[in-house]
């Protein structure tokens, strides 16, 4: 086996209003949040298909599936979590991951930090190998006319040998 997989991830979620925006782990303040079966944090989803597509382990949908009740409004926190224990099991450790939030508004910068150092944290990684970047569409698209929120994730493992 290969001592480095680099995986990347894509998720998206529609928006709609009343319901509570997550991302990368924090709660955004937002008149609108993701519909979805778990809590709805298209960052974190992303970021563990971009892991679990490094080590050729399918998709979030395979080990946490959205037609299962054990999953209804889970936080995604712990499907990251649950994530990285299939990773380790496999020898590998995060080396990086890269995140790219494409939102139309709200603007995301007060919470970049919070959502770095919550995923670094949960990965078991320093927050200098966490990149979380937020840009808009320029009022493009579905996320431009802010029906829904899309993330990109690219995630670089190495074979742990301690």
């Amino acid at each position: 086996m290969e001592d480095f997989r680099i995986g990347n991830g894509y998720d998206v979620h529609a928006l709609a209003p009343g319901l509570t925006l997550m991302l990368g782990g924090v709660k955004i303040e937002s008149p609108v949040g993701c519909i979805a079966h778990s809590d709805g944090d298209v960052a974190i989803h992303a970021l563990c298909d971009a892991l679990l597509g490094a080590l050729a382990l399918g998709d979030i949908g395979k080990h946490f599936p959205d037609s299962s009740d054990e999953f209804r409004g889970i936080d995604s926190k712990i499907l990251l979590s649950g994530t990285m224990d299939l990773v380790k099991g496999q020898g590998y450790a995060v080396g990086n991951a890269d995140i790219t939030i494409a939102l139309q508004a709200p603007k995301l910068a007060p919470y970049i930090q919070t959502m770095r150092e919550t995923l670094a944290g949960i990965m078991g990684v320093s927050v200098s190998a966490v990149s979380v970047k937020a840009t808009t569409t320029e009022r493009l698209g579905f996320v431009g006319r802010g029906e829904g929120c899309e993330v990109y994730a690219v995630a670089l493992l190495y074979r742990d040998s301690r």
